[in-house]
């Protein structure tokens, strides 16, 4: 910038400092108009430049300083001060989605989207640590939100909707520290300070195409020397950034080999090619030559079809694998004929929709200095550097991140989580951690509890409490204690719903409502087990024997016998829905079958015709005491198994009948009874009630549900399946 006693107006010198020149620009901004008071362009003497990258910082430095002197002598200005772009051949982009759950009944807030938008950006950051494992040193530049989506779904604006599922989609951008280096360190050698950095895409688009056009999804193509820089808008921002090292250079190599020229004598050549009809020139075998500007087009037909086709590529990579809605070319590559013709076949749209821009882009421009200047596409990048300054105040800065320098690149938005993010502070540090999620599987599903929220991270801006949101400046204090974790998920076996849910079980006579069985990693557990990492539960249709006699507070002794649909079990048997299940103590049972048996005394007593019987060798006896009950005797588990394989058989053939009844469609016949219950049918069909097959047994009878008790009778109609098998 010019020192301020030397002119009435506020005067920028800006610099484009491209791979094969610098062109210099001085003026000033006056009632939104840019006055151009002088320009300067010098070419490289040596190839000091490759793909927009510095070889040779003192040799650039030297061409810079002959730009310097020569705007310095055209405006008597002293030039201390510079605003340059980093190339966006130089720029790195990551396009990344994000997502985060919310919990039910949470509404979107704004800090939520800033969070959603700030934990995107950090994992494309760590995205693009992976992916560039150079060594070099980043600076992110900034990042363009593409689209938000709430539960799978594409919405324009997430603020005040009821949570769900929640993701961003977005464009984040790094620049190398090795290239800004270069840059800054070859100014410095021209006795120059950098005010202002920008980057080439934005300088050229704050020309080419106003912030009124930037809702419209266009493309904007710079075509330099080493590289073609592409910017693609919409929705009134710029969302992708790329780059393809095929450019002006290539052109000019195919022209050096036609022409038998070395390089600069090419570039010579496609420029007056793109002025002149016809033009000389002598190659390195001393003789003389002309080509015409049609020989050269025809020579350089292949590459720049080669180029459109891999811009156009790009473009469509770019802008989610879809053309856009128009393209303008800048920069001196792309005047070449046919170049832009070849990009419009190619995204297939009108040739009128695929334009250099030059003179029509600069009514906002006045060259005070000099009319015969040409006022062309070369001329957009640079004026579009002088014209950022105004609207940006684009640098780096220096502040303090936990008692650690680091410079960060100032686009006047600069906070808190930008630092951090340049500091490699991980996010996760800044937000508050949940615990670790309690991951499990029931009955062989993934299941997860998740964790409880920690406390945000503690921050301090310049010894004052700040947030990550809080704004940021050279030399600022930044102090942040990380932010800490939840408690673990929980969960407990009565929390799972299949475990709530209960089932009807007769026990002894009267109908309950039992609660499900579960284990955990194969072992029983209560509905108080509180579930680990890793466990495996699962919840079973039925319980236990022994699950049934704990819940009715029925103690089991070891002369308890256990009826099951009046089968034997035991504390293992499983007992479904609808179930029978009886707990009797064997002496008990015995009494009860002797005194239940018609005439049974009688029997007993004819048949031995005195006070006692005997039921076997052993001294089993049953009495009859005074008041006419019966009793038992010297008895035994085993001698109560003998005694019932010994005596009831008599009883039951003396009163015995066979009945006939249809089971599951098929006729059957049932023995040795006088009278007949449902569950009876058991003994005569297949049906293994040890081993479940189905969630429960289906019973009916003629078409009814039964009791287990039931009495069943001659032609009945019986239906028994496992439920979900039939």
């Amino acid at each position: 910038m010019a020192s301020l006693e030397q002119t009435d107006q506020k005067v920028v010198f800006g610099l484009d400092i491209g791979t094969r020149s610098v062109v210099g620009t001085v003026g000033y901004l006056e009632n939104n108009q840019f006055n151009v008071i002088a320009q300067s362009v010098e070419m490289h003497q040596t190839r000091a430049m490759l793909d927009g990258q510095i070889h040779d910082i003192g040799k650039v430095g030297m061409t810079i300083r002959m730009v310097k002197e020569n705007l310095e002598q055209q405006t008597d200005i002293h030039l201390t001060d510079v605003c340059i772009a980093a190339a966006g051949r130089v720029l790195k982009t990551v396009r990344i989605t994000y997502d985060h759950e919310y919990p039910d009944g949470h509404d979107i807030t704004d800090e939520d989207i800033y969070n959603l938008d700030s934990s995107a950006v950090g994992k494309a950051y760590e995205k693009f640590l992976e992916e560039n494992n150079s060594g070099l040193k980043f600076y992110l530049v900034g990042y363009s939100v593409m689209h938000y989506y709430l539960d799978g779904y594409q919405i324009s604006n997430l603020e005040g909707h009821s949570a769900g599922k929640v993701s961003v989609e977005l464009i984040a951008t790094f620049l190398p520290d090795d290239c800004v280096d270069g840059l800054y360190k070859a100014c410095e050698r021209a006795g120059l300070r950098v005010a202002n950095l920008t980057l080439e895409p934005i300088a050229a688009m704050m020309v080419a195409i106003p912030d009124k056009y930037r809702m419209l999804n266009l493309a904007l193509v710079d075509v330099g020397a080493g590289t073609s820089d592409i910017c693609i808008t919409d929705d009134g921002s710029i969302v992708a950034y790329g780059m393809l090292p095929i450019a002006g250079d290539d052109i000019t190599e195919i022209i050096a080999r036609n022409c038998l020229v070395d390089f600069n004598s090419a570039d010579e050549i496609k420029i007056a090619a793109s002025k002149n009809d016809k033009v000389e020139y002598v190659d390195i075998m001393g003789l003389d030559k002309i080509i015409t500007a049609g020989e050269v087009a025809r020579v350089i037909r292949p590459k720049v079809e080669e180029m459109a086709a891999k811009v156009s590529d790009e473009i469509k990579r770019l802008n989610g694998d879809k053309p856009v809605s128009a393209v303008f070319v800048v920069g001196g590559g792309g005047c070449v004929p046919g170049y832009t013709e070849a990009i419009a076949r190619e995204l297939q749209l009108p040739e009128e929709r695929v334009a250099l821009r030059g003179e029509e882009v600069m009514k906002n421009i006045n060259f005070i200095s000099d009319s015969e200047i040409e006022k062309n596409s070369l001329l957009v990048t640079p004026l579009g550097i002088c014209m950022s300054y105004y609207e940006e105040a684009n640098n780096f800065i220096f502040v303090s991140f936990n008692g650690t320098q680091t410079k960060l690149y100032d686009n006047g938005k600069l906070q808190i989580v930008d630092a951090a993010m340049q500091v490699a502070f991980p996010n996760e540090d800044l937000f508050p951690k949940r615990g670790q999620e309690l991951r499990y599987t029931v009955n062989g599903k993934e299941r997860s509890s998740r964790g409880e929220p920690g406390d945000a991270a503690v921050i301090s801006l310049n010894g004052k409490p700040a947030d990550i949101h809080s704004k940021i400046h050279a030399n600022d204090i930044i102090n942040v204690k990380p932010s800490t974790a939840g408690a673990p998920g929980k969960a407990t076996i009565e929390n799972i719903p299949e475990f709530k849910t209960k089932f009807n079980v007769n026990v002894n006579g009267k109908n309950i409502e039992a609660s499900r069985y579960a284990t955990v990693n194969g072992e029983a557990q209560t509905g108080f087990y509180d579930i680990k990492q890793g466990d495996e539960v699962k919840v079973l249709d039925y319980n236990t024997a022994a699950q049934i006699a704990e819940l009715m507070d029925i103690t089991i002794t070891e002369n308890t016998v256990i009826i099951v649909n009046n089968e034997r079990g035991d504390l293992n048997t499983p007992v479904y829905e609808n179930f029978k299940i009886e707990f009797k103590d064997q002496e008990e049972m015995l009494l009860d079958y002797y005194s239940d048996l018609p005439d049974a005394d009688e029997i007993a007593i004819s048949q031995a015709n005195e006070e006692s019987y005997s039921s076997s060798d052993d001294g089993i006896r049953i009495l009859e005491g005074e008041d006419g009950r019966l009793t038992l005797e010297n008895i035994s588990e085993e001698d109560l198994e003998k005694l019932h394989e010994q005596e009831q058989e008599p009883v039951r053939n003396i009163l015995a009948r066979d009945l006939h009844v249809f089971v599951n469609n098929e006729e059957i016949t049932l023995h040795g009874k006088a009278e007949y219950i449902f569950v009876d049918i058991f003994d005569a069909i297949d049906f293994d009630l040890s081993r479940p097959n189905g969630r429960s047994i289906v019973t009916i009878l003629n078409g009814a549900t039964p009791d287990y008790m039931q009495p069943i009778k001659d032609g009945d109609k019986i239906e028994v399946y496992w439920k979900d098998n039939k």
